[in-house]
């Protein structure tokens, strides 16, 4: 079970955000995020935990949820996976061209405004 975290403190480690996750089971993985895209390497205050057992994340996640770590409430939540897999990247957007429907607006009102 993939798990975000946020409001995390600035000074909040991996192994510190671990050693809060292991009370409830196996921790996979750690991550928190950082701003290493623009070069700064500056925390950004939530990362991802990664559970093997699905009970157990549920069990950390209520748990933790609102509790105070380093003086900050941390939002912790079942993460919202990046992409559907079962759809194999294909999807249809469904466009909607706003300068169509104002054309066919000042056409209606044309048609109906008395000569």
């Amino acid at each position: 079970m993939n798990i975000y975290v946020g409001n995390l403190p600035l000074e909040m480690t991996e192994e510190e955000l671990r050693g809060e996750f292991l009370a409830f089971g196996e921790v996979v993985s750690v991550t928190i995020m950082n701003d290493k895209y623009i070069g700064s390497g500056q925390p950004r205050c939530y990362g991802y935990v990664e559970m093997t057992l699905k009970s157990d994340g549920a069990t950390a996640i209520t748990s933790l949820n609102g509790k105070k770590v380093k003086d900050h409430i941390v939002e912790v939540v079942e993460a919202l996976p990046l992409s559907d897999k079962r759809n194999n990247g294909n999807f249809s957007v469904k466009t909607i061209h706003r300068s169509n429907k104002s054309r066919q607006r000042s056409a209606i009102k044309s048609e109906s405004a008395p000569d």
